[in-house]
């Protein structure tokens, strides 16, 4: 496959942590990179996988716009997207102020909207495309100790699943992907003890489900929200 056939993928968050990860594995798999996050690290990984880069961080959208617009200047196309962000503030229920309430949406709702809306007409006129967002295991069983991260994932969901609805005809697919207790972050080592498997996750695996959800594999997937999270949730 000549450099100019090869899969297009953009990738928010993309400089550290799961972000890196999927950026690798898409790199292994055949993809061309446009990165993005609020540090260099999106750049020194550009560099290495032969990708291009921009600083910027999900909840604003000239950042959003800017990164769209660097990969379509570069490539010319955009085949797969992953939108995945950083954590939202924390606090006490009530003591969530109205502007941390307000950032929480635009990093986590706003920020698939805008990309969307970006996004969806190229993949209209290629036939095809796929998104990922990288929510969170806490989004359907919520916790109090991250009130708007659990409030504003599971509005992800409601909006990957409407998406998916409006777009399926048009061979353009939408799912979540809800990790558990990962190794991108530092977990206790009791944290293990509450999760079936026994262990925290790997990166890697966020990663492997991601490129399969991307892929024409998972063709028939769409507006789903995919637990990966070692059986940690009890919802069925």
């Amino acid at each position: 496959m000549s450099d100019s056939t090869k899969p297009v993928a953009l990738i928010t968050g993309g400089g550290r942590g799961m972000g890196e990860a999927i950026a690798r594995e898409l790199d292994a798999q055949g993809y061309r990179l446009a990165l993005m996050s609020p540090s260099e690290s999106c750049e020194k990984l550009a560099f290495e996988l032969g990708g291009v880069a921009s600083r910027g961080v999900a909840e604003k959208a000239e950042d959003i716009q800017a990164i769209f617009d660097l990969t379509m200047k570069t490539y010319g196309r955009i085949d797969a997207v992953v939108n995945h962000t950083g954590h939202p503030p924390k606090g006490d229920l009530l003591d969530i102020t109205d502007e941390m309430w307000a950032l929480g949406s635009d990093m986590m709702i706003l920020s698939l909207v805008r990309m969307a809306r970006l996004v969806t007409p190229v993949m209209l006129k290629q036939g095809k495309g796929a998104l990922v967002n990288i929510t969170t295991f806490a989004a359907y069983e919520p916790s109090l100790i991250f009130p708007v991260s659990c409030t504003y994932r599971a509005a992800a969901g409601a909006f990957t699943k409407l998406y998916s609805d409006r777009y399926a005809a048009d061979n353009i697919r939408m799912n979540c992907i809800l990790p558990g207790y990962i190794d991108s972050l530092n977990h206790k080592p009791e944290t293990a003890d509450k999760i079936p498997m026994k262990r925290i996750g790997h990166m890697e695996e966020i990663a492997k489900t991601a490129a399969f959800l991307l892929s024409d594999g998972a063709g028939y997937i769409t507006g789903q929200n995919i637990r990966v999270d070692g059986g940690v949730t009890r919802h069925v």
